[in-house]
């Protein structure tokens, strides 16, 4: 009887470590990373955001969001998060069958001690981006101006051919340029481009003959519902966004390194986008 109460009691005790110990682990297994972030907006129901750790060039997920809200908290491994010398955020489907990051990374950020100021440098550097535009109707002409050149915007130097004019980045994959006119309920795609000297990857409101070698579009045909066309851009804002790729959303991304006003006067006129910094998100990532 004494001998089973003394080996009862030791039982008792080693559950009573054991648990002890479990707990110590466990609270000791994971730290908290906490993301400080400026300027995301909420994605399209397909997609997420994603936090990686990288250690020793391999990345780490650190776990998906979909609240623009901040500050956030993720509960992430201690060891790796310690080991951890750069932090990326990228975009990734909502169904992800392929556990690296995508192409489209938005952020990133060196660890200096505890903490990692990110920016959208993986993207590209727009601290110097600049370039213009000009109105012409290239699409509606056979061989005449047809004297209508407000209603249609092309990116570049107006010339035979036109010539782009662009100092922006060379966009890694994941991302691509989109031009931008807000017409009366919103802003009209001019179509996307990853190349300055050609054109864009689509033609949705142009007339039937063809473009110049730069991006731009003419406003004739497709009318969206709410806007008169042939739509006169004079006046209006001409943007350039980064996008996504591939992108679920007809909106312009948060991202919009070049803004500009259309003035009255069509080619050879030119008017000048304004760099826009302002657009780009940014922010601080902070382990504890």
């Amino acid at each position: 009887m004494i001998k089973k109460t003394i080996l009862g009691l030791l039982t008792i005790g080693f559950f009573a470590v054991s648990c002890s110990s479990d707990d110590d682990n466990s609270t000791s297994t994971t730290s908290s990373l906490t993301l400080n972030l400026q300027g995301l907006e909420i994605l399209g129901a397909d997609y997420v955001y994603e936090g990686w750790i990288i250690i020793n060039d391999e990345p780490v997920s650190t776990g998906t969001f979909t609240s623009t809200t901040f500050p956030q908290d993720f509960q992430v491994n201690t060891v790796q998060l310690n080991s951890a010398t750069r932090f990326v955020l990228s975009i990734e489907p909502l169904v992800d069958v392929d556990p690296a990051p995508a192409d489209t990374k938005i952020l990133v950020g060196d660890f200096n001690g505890t903490s990692a100021s990110v920016t959208t440098a993986i993207v590209g550097d727009f601290s110097n981006a600049s370039g213009s535009f000009f109105l012409r109707t290239p699409t509606d002409e056979t061989g005449i101006n047809n004297g209508n050149d407000e209603n249609g915007v092309w990116f570049g130097t107006p010339g035979m051919p036109p010539v782009p004019n662009f100092v922006l980045p060379t966009l890694p994959a994941g991302w691509a340029y989109e031009g931008w006119v807000v017409g009366e309920t919103g802003p009209l795609s001019t179509g996307t481009f990853t190349a300055f000297n050609m054109a864009d990857g689509s033609a949705p409101f142009s007339g039937e003959a063809p473009g110049p070698p730069v991006p731009g579009e003419d406003f004739f045909t497709n009318v969206p519902i709410g806007e008169a066309f042939p739509l006169d851009v004079r006046g209006r804002t001409v943007v350039i966004s980064v996008e996504p790729v591939p992108d679920d959303s007809v909106a312009p991304f948060v991202m919009k390194p070049l803004l500009g006003a259309a003035g009255n006067e069509t080619a050879p006129a030119t008017h000048n986008f304004n760099v826009n910094l302002g657009s780009l998100p940014m922010g601080s990532v902070t382990r504890n």
